[in-house]
């Protein structure tokens, strides 16, 4: 295997530490919230490395104007229909180094006939395939490339209307997709150029026998890009089947072996996890508490809640307006305490995450790692507390000194001063509350004179004591809806869907006895 082209961010004098906020951060983020570097006028232009003029125009009505470095280092290749492999970390741009590529070739290649998909993006999670949509759609209508996303937990009739009406690029999640084929609503036939994202994390999942069905669908000659944080094991496998003497660059960032944060590990008695965990999700700022299930998620929001403190769960039980809803309460910082298991928090890409609370320890030191990245983003600080009880000490320790960190674990108990001292050195987020979205709906509800809508003829008059109609999705907790389209159902309760082979579960029961189903 050739060598990398590699770019040490730090080191290169093209790129300076980032700023927290800044115009291309806005389009990044959350996607991509750049956490190693921001581009300063001093190298290479997105027209320099050969954008086409209306993608530049876009990008400069947002405010940018010259690239991250594996944009400058990737963008030349992938423009020039080589298959491109990149080893980058999330934060360091890369929807923009294969999403700029991928519009620059289907804008120049107008759609003949029917507009079947000649794009596709393939990622792990509904959130990132629906902010890597909002990240380039903007981009795509400049170009006149249209972009879907589907993924599990939206509504397929509406995925499937838009395939009907028919899209450029489909950005999409392995399950949700693959159901669509099976159902004839979509074909990959005409597909030219596809891309991996956050290919290692396919992998996590037990993604990757799916994403090579999808892959085999598309065109034989097709361009194909791929993008992960490691390359080893079955990546390794798809990268060989897949990519034709790839182009291979790497991003590299100082702390990209473990995460620039403090990190602390504490042991406690059972008894006592929910109160420290209290005390610190009561600090000041953005918090996320990991566990490691659903039902788990749960029940810890709960108990914080109970106390006063403003916390919301996540994962992939939940509907996906309630995952979103989860997600914006928290970067909004309306709810600055995220509950979180695995699966859900790959798609949080937050700035200003001042603490990580592993209440559950992770499976692995990947990720262990990858949970402790969620603070010390963008050059702020960060810390990293593990709750360990007395006979996860030993594991949790192997797991250390695997993720290349070395926190001493101390006893504590609620109230006790490491406990305090933690929580006084928190760093208040200002919340910032969204704009109310007014009602289409005439005053009074559904139309016509005094809101109302017209009666239809031989419809009697409503009465005063009539049951009032209600429109489809407004039924009240408790009262039967209609079934749901099979591929619907939350993540969680079936393997071709959005949860990974073997990953979280909600607890299920048996005769009335409940039982915990581990991830």
């Amino acid at each position: 295997m050739s060598s990398f082209d590699t770019v040490d961010v730090q080191n290169t004098p093209e790129f300076t530490a980032p700023e927290s906020t800044g115009p291309e951060a806005a389009l990044e983020s959350p996607v991509e919230a750049p956490a190693a570097e921001t581009a300063v006028p001093t190298g290479p232009s997105f027209a320099q490395l050969g954008l086409p003029q209306q993608l530049v125009s876009a990008l400069a009505r947002k405010g940018i104007s010259h690239p991250f470095a594996i944009q400058t280092v990737a963008l030349p290749d992938a423009l020039a229909g080589r298959d491109v492999l990149g080893k980058a970390a999330t934060g360091s741009g890369k929807t923009l180094a294969f999403g700029l590529p991928l519009l620059a070739r289907l804008g120049a290649e107008p759609a003949q006939g029917r507009r079947d998909p000649r794009g596709l993006i393939l990622v792990p999670t509904r959130e990132l395939a629906q902010q890597v949509h909002d990240a380039l759609a903007p981009l795509g209508q400049s170009i006149g490339v249209q972009l879907a996303a589907v993924y599990g937990g939206a509504s397929m009739y509406r995925q499937i209307q838009q395939m009907r009406r028919g899209v450029d690029v489909v950005i999409a999640t392995p399950g949700r997709l693959q159901d669509l084929i099976e159902q004839r609503e979509v074909t990959l036939a005409e597909v030219s150029l596809s891309i991996v994202d956050e290919a290692d994390f396919m992998s996590d999942l037990g993604f990757l026998p799916v994403v090579k069905e999808l892959l085999d669908q598309t065109r034989p000659d097709a361009q194909r890009m791929l993008f992960s944080a490691t390359l080893d094991g079955e990546v390794d496998s798809l990268i060989r089947r897949y990519l034709k003497d790839p182009a291979r660059h790497e991003v590299k960032r100082d702390g990209d072996e473990a995460p620039p944060a403090e990190h602390l590990a504490y042991s406690v008695a059972f008894r006592d996890k929910v109160p420290v965990t209290q005390e610190l999700a009561a600090r000041p700022g953005r918090t996320i508490v990991f566990v490691r299930t659903q039902l788990g998620a749960d029940r810890l929001a709960e108990n914080l809640q109970a106390v006063g403190i403003k916390a919301e769960p996540i994962h992939g039980g939940l509907p996906q307006a309630a995952r979103r809803r989860a997600l914006e309460a928290f970067t909004d910082a309306r709810s600055p305490v995220l509950v979180a298991t695995d699966v859900a928090a790959r798609g949080i890409h937050v700035d200003d995450v001042s603490l990580v609370i592993h209440y559950d320890p992770p499976a692995d030191h990947k990720t262990y790692l990858h949970r402790s990245g969620r603070t010390a983003r963008a050059g702020a600080g960060g810390v990293v507390v593990s709750l360990l009880l007395p006979d996860q000490v030993g594991q949790s320790k192997r797991r250390f000194r695997s993720a290349k960190v070395d926190p001493v674990v101390s006893r504590v108990r609620p109230g006790d001063a490491p406990i305090a001292e933690l929580v006084a050195k928190g760093v208040h987020v200002e919340p910032v509350e969204r704009p109310v979205r007014e009602s289409r709906r005439p005053a009074g509800g559904h139309g016509g004179p005094g809101g109302r809508r017209p009666r239809r003829d031989g419809e009697r008059p409503r009465r005063d004591g009539d049951r009032p109609r209600r429109p489809y999705g407004d039924r009240p907790a408790g009262e039967r809806s209609e079934r749901p389209y099979r591929s619907e159902r939350p993540a969680g309760e079936r393997p071709s869907g959005d949860r990974p082979y073997g990953g979280e579960r909600r607890s299920s029961s048996y005769r009335g006895q409940s039982r915990r189903v581990a991830e």
